[in-house]
């Protein structure tokens, strides 16, 4: 049990060292290894939190022996065993869907895509576990660096989209780094844990303060939060299917757990609301991003797109939830990472379903698919269900506990904001499901964008659209599920999980 914490991102790093060598003796052996892999790390990370929340007490690993603050620690509590949870058991879901596509769209570097797909699990799973805020940033990198080489698989579009992801994520690294500097200047030690002790021992000094404004500029830049938010809507459109699938439900996540991290482990308590107006920051920039994204979304025609600015505003609400900075507000943040998690990643899988049996992503060519991909179009309506928020989906609870934090301390703003955002919500998405299941199939006369789209309007026509395979509907069928088996069970999530570990 003492060796779980490194357990979690361990079977990825060395399933990335070994993959690639598959790959080239042995290409069939390729998709197997790398899902035993992520499943390995999966049942790791659902151990460890059985075990916190059974024993009550965090799980602590030292790399090499070596003792804190001067050795690296691994630490698993209730928060971070929730996290690595979530992220490493929807990635399963979504490598299992995405096979098809990722078999077409990495031909021939089978090997390097499922490399970096797990080069990118273990950055995040082991930003997650890491008890070091250098290390963080090293994890950090991992993930990075992986996600920038799987965005640009996209052809030219792709790999402009990931210079640009490339360039703000540089930005955002580098600031995190300064911040973690200026703490070093401070207490001399990179441990979070000795961190946090010598920080409550310390007075407020500019140093301290740089720290945390750089700090969060950084997270917000890979959380993605207004407006540091430019690279997400074209690496999620513009990457290949198999890759924004995996991306958009849990990339983004990962910075908003480390935000989380900081307010609970790092700062002393009421440091980020009153020393250092972080959580000001976040509020009103959350709730910024909340409207603007969801007004964004509603003017897309490409699903993928419309998705990505879907995500923007959600993620406003995630730091909404942070900003507030109560045990309600933290959790309600929690509850929104591993709900939108669990929503877009069944959402980007539809998209991808989608353009495998209609071959569109334009919303104006779905007309009438509904029809003929039940189980896709099925999904789809359970993922904006619950993104809009109504009950018993997991979307809403995460919402009306923010809602609640939010008027425990007196921000009635913020209720009218998250309505707001979620009437915008409504709008777009149930756009997309009128054209499914109300609309009459288009006459193609020549008026699409392009040629692909316009066949393939004419083929749903003609019959041509058919339903995915049971192996790409039956994992976002899950994650559809799971959406409303822990909108049901959202109590035993925070009375059990989120509650004890914060």
């Amino acid at each position: 049990m003492e060796h779980l914490p490194i357990l979690i991102p361990l079977p990825l790093l060395a399933a990335s060292l070994v993959v690639p060598l598959a790959g080239l003796w042995a290409p069939r052996a390729v998709f197997p290894l790398s899902v035993a892999a992520i499943a390995l790390s999966a049942a790791m990370s659902a151990l460890a939190l059985a075990e916190v929340v059974a024993e009550g007490e965090a799980l602590r690993y030292t790399l090499g022996g070596w003792a804190p603050p001067i050795g690296i620690e691994y630490v698993v509590d209730h928060v971070s065993a929730f996290v690595a949870a979530v992220i490493t058991s929807v990635a399963l879901m979504v490598v299992v869907a995405a096979r098809r596509a990722a078999a077409r769209e990495a031909a021939g570097r089978r090997g390097l895509f499922y490399a970096l797909v797990l080069l990118l699990l273990a950055g995040l799973t082991g930003m997650v576990v890491t008890g070091d805020l250098f290390n963080v940033f090293v994890f950090m990198e991992i993930s990075s660096l992986a996600a920038y080489a799987l965005v640009s698989l996209g052809g030219r579009a792709g790999m402009f989209a990931a210079y640009r992801y490339l360039i703000l994520g540089t930005v955002g690294g580098s600031f995190y780094l300064l911040g973690v500097a200026f703490l070093y200047f401070t207490t001399g030690t990179l441990n979070i844990a000795d961190t946090a002790r010598l920080l409550a021992e310390t007075e407020p000094n500019i140093s301290v303060a740089v720290g945390a404004a750089f700090i969060f500029a950084g997270l917000g830049v890979k959380m993605a939060l207004i407006p540091l938010h430019l690279w997400l809507p074209d690496a999620y459109t513009f990457a290949p299917s198999s890759v924004n699938s995996l991306i958009a439900p849990i990339m983004t996540k990962v910075g908003a757990y480390v935000m989380v991290r900081m307010f609970l482990s790092v700062f002393p308590e009421g440091y980020l609301t009153e020393e250092v107006p972080v959580s000001q920051a976040l509020i009103a920039l959350g709730l910024a991003g909340s409207v603007y994204g969801a007004y964004a979304a509603m003017g897309q025609r490409d699903l993928r797109r419309m998705l990505a600015y879907s995500s923007v505003s959600q993620l406003g609400l995630l730091a909404v939830g942070i900003g507030i900075a109560t045990p309600l507000g933290l959790a309600a943040a929690l509850l929104h990472v591993m709900n939108h998690a669990l929503m877009k990643g069944a959402l980007f899988l539809v998209a991808m379903s989608m353009r495998m049996g209609a071959g569109v992503s334009d919303v104006r060519m779905l007309a009438g698919v509904g029809r003929r991909m039940p189980v896709t179009s099925s999904v789809f309506a359970v993922g904006a269900v619950a993104m809009v928020g109504i009950p018993p989906t997991a979307g809403f609870f995460s919402k009306w506990y923010l809602s609640i934090a939010a008027i425990d301390e007196g921000l009635w703003f913020v209720l009218a904001v998250v309505l707001a955002s979620s009437l915008l919500s409504a709008v777009y998405l149930f756009r997309v499901i009128e054209r499914l299941y109300l609309a009459p199939a288009p006459v193609i006369a020549g008026g699409a964008d392009d040629g692909s789209e316009s066949d393939a309007a004419a083929s749903a026509q003609d019959g041509g659209v058919r339903e995915s395979p049971l192996d790409v509907t039956l994992p976002m069928a899950l994650l559809a599920l799971a959406a409303i088996v822990l909108g049901v069970l959202n109590v035993v999530v925070m009375e059990r999980v989120l509650e004890p570990g914060l």
